[in-house]
């Protein structure tokens, strides 16, 4: 695989507004990495799901993990095709005619076919990739789940080698006769707050609140 960047298919390459498409890899994995949960489509018998669930990336792949009865996983980890998405909302567009608001965004798409992670060893790595995604440094932490807790688990794996980014990343872009209209308009930016750390009732009176906690922001920086 090109590492620079994935070549688009025929079902990647982005269509409407193609010069906001991206297949740079290097961009993909960092918005797959930044976004906190995907949402999975998938079709069973006909008829269309779409869920949404915490993902982990390890390299060129993704991994899902769920309860064994998850429908999603099985139908992924028999090697139905499936669709796994990513957006990331930067700022709100307001101009000053309502046909021209937008979003400033960063999503990804990827489309394959997942395979079932059964192996102990790989599942006890996704386990701490799925950790690491959500809060870096938690799995220096945390307990690991136990031979039971992962019997009970389904994993599936799905490969990012058919994927495109997709982003807007611009100003308000109006008809030339609003400009002159007396309508506020500009770019509200967006992000993830995070409030300050709120302990467990039972929490040990020794154990102090992790740095990774206290600093925690996503992005990382």
């Amino acid at each position: 695989m090109d590492a620079a960047g994935l070549p688009p298919s025929d079902r990647s390459r982005v269509r409407r507004i193609p010069s906001r498409g991206r297949y740079d890899r290097a961009l993909i994995d960092a918005i797959i990495d930044e976004a906190l949960i995907c949402h999975v489509g998938i079709v069973e018998e006909g008829q269309p799901f779409v869920i949404p669930t915490i993902h982990g990336r390890i390299g060129d792949e993704l991994f899902l993990h769920g309860s064994r009865g998850s429908r999603l996983l099985r139908v992924i980890g028999a090697g139905s095709p499936a669709c796994i998405s990513v957006t990331l909302v930067d700022g709100l567009v307001l101009a000053r005619s309502a046909f021209h608001h937008s979003m400033n965004y960063r999503s990804v798409v990827v489309l394959g076919r997942g395979r079932p992670v059964e192996e102990a060893a790989e599942k006890s790595r996704v386990f701490e990739a799925l950790v690491e995604h959500v809060v870096p440094g938690r799995s220096s932490d945390a307990r690991m789940p136990s031979e039971s807790e992962s019997a009970a688990t389904a994993v599936v794996a799905f490969p990012i080698d058919e994927a495109s980014a997709k982003l807007r990343d611009a100003p308000v872009g109006d008809e030339e006769a609003d400009y002159a209209l007396p309508i506020w308009a500009g770019v509200l930016p967006l992000g993830l707050a995070v409030g300050d750390p709120i302990a467990d009732a039972r929490l040990h009176p020794d154990v102090a609140t992790p740095d990774y906690v206290v600093r925690y922001r996503r992005p990382r920086s």
